[in-house]
């Protein structure tokens, strides 16, 4: 069993869920050898059939207490950058975070891109989540030290461009 765990945390990103069920999304999704899809849906209006990836094990909910449990049990982390991006790097998970560019002041953009210039994490757009999953090479990433407020800190401005 391989799972795929996709977040949108306490948003609305029906774009992502739409994408992340689609057709080739699903093909490249078996191709990879993926068996399981938890979607946590958030506060948006698509709530997937869990017959709707032909081929994947399908489960999705609008939100729970807590998402440690699905991040730990998954190969792979689908997220939108926020905090379950951290809870996700924090718990060494392969993570793949889909920036919704369909947000003015897109301080995501700014996140992923330094995460993914450290190599912690790989990002996307929905436009281009089916080509970055056909070719994305998860051994590439390395641990996100947790632990370390101040380097912490520092990335943040860093990645701000406040220094």
């Amino acid at each position: 069993m391989k799972t795929v765990f996709v977040t949108v945390g306490t948003t609305s990103f029906d774009d992502l869920i739409v994408n992340i069920t689609s057709s080739e999304v699903v093909k490249a999704l078996l191709d990879l050898g993926y068996t399981d899809v938890v979607l946590q849906v958030g506060r948006g209006s698509v709530a997937p059939d869990p017959r709707s990836c032909p081929g994947l094990r399908v489960e999705a909910f609008s939100f729970k207490e807590s998402i440690s449990d699905n991040i730990q049990l998954a190969d792979l982390v689908i997220s939108h950058a926020a905090g379950s991006c951290l809870e996700a790097l924090g718990a060494g998970k392969p993570l793949l975070v889909v920036v919704n560019d369909k947000l003015m002041d897109n301080h995501q953009l700014e996140l992923a891109k330094q995460l993914q210039a450290e190599s912690h994490l790989l990002y996307c757009t929905c436009s281009t989540l089916l080509q970055t999953l056909r070719n994305m090479d998860l051994s590439t990433l390395v641990p996100f030290l947790p632990g370390q407020p101040q380097n912490f800190a520092n990335f943040l401005d860093k990645a701000v461009g406040l220094v």
